[in-house]
């Protein structure tokens, strides 16, 4: 099979039909029978059909025959979401050509610029495709236009397809054939392989996902991973379809998986190099650049026995998704936990979801926070990242916070809109730039803590789905924040803690409060929810207690009768008042910071 194996990515903006051309190229191929076939097939977790997006990359191997040769393609099915960027960055350093699928009724939007950027970046053969040409809505020419505009190329070279009828979408598969180079197969130099992804199997052990440069690696083969030093055995090699089929060997050039039988999830590492033992001392291949977290959240469980699962889970999820990093630490109030960065709140929320629904953990999750440098009286800088951490106002010096280069880009009808939205932020416009006809790129700078929680969401609504941003940090700046403090019933509830500019702290602290109100469970006695900043009382409301009618199975007699059920329910409420608790369910946290 010299020179017949292409491998390729397929990279898109959310929602501009990436997984339905996965699903036609799995149709197409065979790789999968009619009666097996579902829709967003290889979107496997649950999680991801139910959001409709894509949130693990996932390896396909396809073969196809055109010109009278037989070709092994192997695609990666990558997110789209900017939040799981890491995920396309490592996938694409796997391959040598990308399809870059444009929705032909939204135009390039900003992860298509994003992604686009990282593919260029690594070298790779792009293949334009417009995609949803069969819509009422697709401006065909116009995106044309744009990506003869934004590529420099000819506009012969781009494809316009329907993933959803299948429409021109073999043709695709022939353009990744004519177009993106053969894989290099130098089976005869020792194994280099690149590990790009990873997952915790009980029997198998630690299985590696690489993309094998040179050599081959077989079943029983000794293996040394570079970076962490770790040795094991290759218990089982093989394809992807999408399920994992056992070959007996991987050669260079191909991608497939390696079991590694490491029990620890921390030996394997995404960007390491697998080699043989005895080659130990070969040349490691380039791996990744670390993943930046900008989104920091306290994961508690919410039953402290848990702590060990949790740790275990933690771990597991950790080799499954390596842009996520996490620190334990421990508080007065919640106990043992874990300290996590992520790249973004969508992906936040994912993992607080999995973790949930995988391993049957209930959390007690804080807000999300962005990192903070505060200098003290005495002139020394802490990194803070989580508002449990912020030191007292009288010990801070000084304080300052990461800024952002946000770039939206929109229809020119919702520039009116998107403009209103942004002058919400604190922040400053710097650039507007015409993408065609009928879209437009806006620059704005802005602290980060300004869009991590729900900016997407409101710009999302604001332009009915039809916008998008892209933002990277560019330098730290002064600010004037505070810490807001949320107490339920009279007790510090820290996962509610944030840090706010001071002069939105009213209301931010009205907002919560209100939203708590409607929220939290009812309980038996009334909940003072108050907000506190600087040491005082800047909001409050109050959940009145749930009253059941003690003297409904009361029947004539005196109204004293009444009267001492009433008295004695009245005590007893005074009582829970004074030493009740409320329970607060994890859905709460998670309702409270997406609102």
């Amino acid at each position: 099979m010299a020179g017949n194996i292409r491998n390729f990515v397929i990279i898109a903006h959310v929602d501009h039909g990436k997984s339905t051309l996965a699903d036609r190229f799995l149709e197409l191929t065979g790789a999968v029978e009619k009666r097996h076939m579902k829709e967003q097939f290889l979107d496997q977790m649950d999680l991801e059909r139910e959001k409709g997006i894509t949130i693990k990359l996932q390896p396909i191997r396809l073969r196809y025959a055109f010109g009278g040769k037989e070709y092994q393609l192997n695609l990666i099915d990558t997110p789209g979401h900017a939040d799981f960027s890491y995920e396309v960055s490592r996938s694409l350093a796997a391959v040598e050509g990308a399809i870059l699928l444009v929705d032909a009724t939204k135009g390039v939007q900003a992860q298509t610029l994003a992604n686009l950027k990282l593919a260029k970046e690594e070298g790779l053969a792009i293949i334009p495709v417009i995609n949803k040409i069969d819509l009422a809505s697709a401006r065909v020419e116009e995106v044309t236009q744009s990506f003869v505009d934004l590529l420099k190329i000819d506009e012969s070279e781009i494809l316009r397809i329907s993933a959803k009828t299948g429409q021109n979408v073999e043709n695709v598969l022939q353009a990744v054939i004519a177009r993106t180079p053969a894989a290099k197969e130098e089976v005869d130099k020792s194994l280099r392989a690149l590990v790009f992804d990873s997952h915790f199997d009980s029997f198998k052990g630690v299985v590696a996902y690489v993309r094998v440069q040179e050599g081959s690696v077989r079943v029983n083969d000794d293996l040394f991973l570079k970076a962490s030093r770790e040795r094991g055995v290759a218990k089982e090699v093989g394809h992807f379809s999408p399920k994992e089929v056992s070959d007996g060997e991987l050669k260079a050039g191909q991608i497939g998986y390696i079991a590694t039988g490491l029990k620890e999830p921390g030996m394997v590492r995404i960007g390491d190099t697998i080699t043989l033992a005895q080659t130990a001392e070969v040349e490691p291949l380039q791996g990744y650049a670390p993943s930046k977290p900008v989104v920091f959240m306290s994961f508690y469980p919410q039953n402290p026995q848990d702590f060990d699962a949790l740790k275990d889970a933690i771990s597991k999820l950790k080799l499954n998704d390596p842009s996520f990093e996490y620190e334990p630490e421990s508080h007065e109030a919640l106990g043992r936990g874990f300290r996590c960065g992520f790249l973004g709140v969508l992906h936040s929320e994912i993992i607080s979801e999995r973790l949930q629904r995988e391993y049957a953990i209930s959390l007690v999750i804080s807000r999300p926070s962005v990192e903070f440098k505060v200098t003290d009286l005495k002139g020394r800088e802490m990194s803070i990242k989580t508002a449990a951490a912020w030191p007292q106002g009288h010990q801070i010096q000084s304080v300052k916070e990461p800024w952002v280069w946000l770039e939206i880009v929109t229809p020119t009808s919702y520039f009116s809109q998107v403009v209103q939205l942004l002058a919400q932020l604190e922040g400053q416009q710097l650039d507007t730039t015409n993408l065609g006809v009928h879209a437009l790129s806006l620059m704005y700078e802005t602290p980060l803590r300004e869009i991590v929680i729900d900016f997407y969401d409101k710009l999302k609504s604001a332009t009915q789905g039809m916008a998008s941003m892209d933002y990277q940090i560019i330098d730290w700046r002064p600010a004037n924040l505070v810490k807001l403090e949320i107490l339920i019933a009279g007790k510090k509830e820290e996962a509610f803690s944030q840090i706010i500019s001071r002069e939105k702290a009213f209301r931010e602290g009205k907002a919560i409060t209100e939203k708590l109100k409607e929220l939290l469970p009812a309980q038996q006695f009334a909940v003072p929810i108050q907000a506190v900043a600087d040491g005082k009382i800047i909001a409050r409301e109050t959940m009145r207690a749930q009253r059941r009618d003690v003297t409904a199975p009361l029947y004539g007699g005196d109204v004293t009768r009444k009267r001492k059920l009433l008295e004695k329910q009245k005590k007893g409420k005074k009582e829970l008042a004074e030493k009740g608790r409320v329970n607060i369910p994890s859905k709460v946290f998670l309702d409270v910071f997406r609102s």
